[in-house]
């Protein structure tokens, strides 16, 4: 009994270190996919060739350690996966883009990060599987730290098109937890995000015209806080740090955590994006986001608490409709997205 406990509390503390550190890859997307769309590309160009890069090293990495495994997985359970590509990730980001064209930045991360209150309704309502308590209040706290994070009185304005595309990412972002929940340990991370990847890259490459990307910036210098750093490098951060690591943590999380834990866990991937945006840009912070992300670190840690190490020890779980009442509201941020700042998606 002892050693099942120790094994429960291990896959229990990996799965909160993952996923946070998901959050803080995704995060970190937005002042380097900044620095690209400054320097001339435009905001689904930035996205293509995120997705793009890293669907091509998760298929050679994919190729190289699962072999042909890789590819019989692929086809046994290509369903999920198509949907996994074209929701969690093409949607997830394109649709984001769409609203933060449309709307302030900050209502269209608000916006996408609805995504774990509908992950909450759905596993309640569709799978009628029992909410924790503390999951539940864990977001409702979040999406209030979130509504100060990214100040979203700023510049209000309301737009059709813009408040369907930022609803619809916060689908696509819930997607991303419950299909990941669904296929649980039999896709691996690597074979997910590689097929996962491919699918989202074709659906991104009509709207983004690769072919009129301008490929001067990858090659030339970028501004960046005071400093210029090859366009390139910056891309392989985004490729390699905030999607590939960033998609293969935040799977393996899920497969340790629960949808409904991980995605209120993704709340702390705006404060790592606006902190990471303090430290990289110098963007000031004000006292209100401060308050903002110490209440959003709150929520996570409430949530977090509703992973038990065993059943003597779980909690009440609500029977009835999750409560979400005054936090309804993605990359950074982040977010990143996959949050997110300027370019950052999130997650998902």
């Amino acid at each position: 009994m002892a050693n099942l406990e120790t094994g429960a509390g291990r896959t229990r503390a990996g799965g909160l270190a993952l996923i946070i550190l998901s959050s803080v890859c995704f995060g970190g997307s937005g002042p380097f996919g900044k620095a690209l769309i400054e320097a001339g590309l435009s905001p689904l160009q930035a996205v293509w060739v995120r997705i793009a890069g890293a669907a091509l090293v998760l298929t050679v990495l994919a190729a190289a350690v699962r072999g042909r495994g890789a590819w019989t997985t692929v086809r046994a359970h290509l369903a999920p996966l198509l949907a996994y590509g074209v929701a969690a990730i093409a949607g997830c980001q394109g649709l984001y883009f769409l609203a933060a064209s449309r709307l302030p930045v900050g209502v269209a991360i608000l916006l996408e990060f609805c995504g774990p209150v509908l992950v909450l309704l759905w596993m309640r309502m569709v799978r009628r599987v029992p909410v924790r308590r503390t999951a539940g209040q864990g977001v409702a706290v979040a999406m209030v730290g979130l509504v100060l994070v990214v100040q979203v009185w700023d510049g209000l304005r309301l737009d059709a098109l813009g408040l369907a595309a930022g609803l619809g990412a916060a689908a696509c972002q819930a997607a991303y937890f419950l299909l990941l929940d669904r296929m649980g340990d039999g896709v691996d991370p690597l074979v997910t995000n590689a097929a996962g990847g491919i699918v989202a890259a074709v659906l991104l490459t009509v709207p983004a015209l690769p072919w009129t990307l301008p490929w001067h910036v990858l090659t030339g210098p970028v501004p960046i806080a005071g400093h210029t750093a090859p366009g390139w490098t910056l891309a392989a951060w985004i490729i390699g740090v905030s999607t590939v690591l960033a998609y293969i943590t935040g799977n393996a999380a899920v497969h340790r955590l629960s949808a409904q834990v991980a995605g209120a866990l993704s709340y702390t991937e705006a404060v790592a994006a606006t902190l990471i945006a303090w430290i990289v840009l110098d963007e000031h912070l004000t006292p209100v986001q401060l308050l903002g992300g110490a209440i959003v670190l709150t929520g996570a840690y409430l949530a977090q608490r509703s992973v038990t190490t065993t059943p003597a020890t779980s909690e009440p779980v609500h029977t009835g409709a999750v409560h979400t009442e005054g936090v309804h509201g993605e990359p950074v941020t982040p977010p990143a997205t996959p949050a997110h700042a300027a370019v950052s998606d999130s997650t998902a």
